[in-house]
């Protein structure tokens, strides 16, 4: 066929829109407390159920099941040395020594491997987000992340929450990431409370930069955060 430049053009399609998660109905919730503490009506909100302790005019704005990951090491970089001595024909004493120094490889270098520091899952609960803090319930390794009593903070996936403090509880410097569909909900709250020029808060980069055609797409109406 030959080409007629002023037929009509055929216009490529659209691209599809994904399809509609859980985590689009938290992000969604989440803009609708962000509006509404722009707007200063947060305080309105009726509390969510919780078994988390709170105090007087703390608010509960999400539940849900998080993990914990603590960047850590396993170990300190110590192993047992084992001594062997061998009495008996030469080739049993020599692979009795040999078998022992494999052993002793094996262990310094599983120890030597335990000594880096890595993610390591430290369990799973439930997560409290309220509009001073985040409480993770577990029987050892629980988290009480106060707003203000954190260093640092980011949002490494929309699905995972950063951060550093001091460890008041166990001692020393703790950096942590919480797993949860509620991480963009407490990236934004920490943020506004205690690092209002982050910038990720400042570019609006806890939320996707499509979801409010994500939402038009599907009839949801997104209050405007912006």
């Amino acid at each position: 066929m030959e080409y007629n430049p002023y037929g009509v053009q055929q216009q490529p399609a659209p691209p599809a829109h994904a399809p509609w998660t859980a985590l689009d109905d938290h992000l969604l919730y989440t803009c609708g407390v962000v509006y509404d503490l722009m707007q200063g009506r947060l305080a309105e909100r009726r509390p969510v159920p919780t078994m988390a302790r709170l105090v007087p005019g703390e608010l509960s704005l999400a539940v849900g099941p998080a993990a914990r990951l603590t960047w850590r090491a396993l170990g300190d970089g110590s192993y047992q040395h084992s001594s062997v001595m061998a009495f008996g024909s030469t080739a049993f004493v020599v692979g009795s020594l040999a078998g022992s120094a494999l052993g002793n490889a094996a262990r310094r270098n599983a120890a030597a491997a335990d000594a880096q520091p890595r993610w390591v899952h430290d369990g799973t609960g439930e997560l409290t987000v309220t509009n001073r803090r985040a409480y993770f319930g577990h029987p050892q390794s629980f988290l009480d992340l106060n707003w203000t009593g954190l260093d640092t903070i980011d949002l490494v996936a929309p699905d995972v929450f950063q951060c550093s403090f001091q460890n008041t509880h166990a001692g020393g410097y703790s950096t942590i990431q919480v797993h949860s569909m509620w991480a963009s909900l407490v990236f934004v709250l920490a943020a506004h409370v205690a690092f209002p020029a982050h910038p990720r808060l400042l570019a609006r980069g806890w939320l996707p930069p499509d979801f409010e055609a994500r939402c038009a797409a599907v009839g949801a109406v997104c209050p405007p955060v912006k």
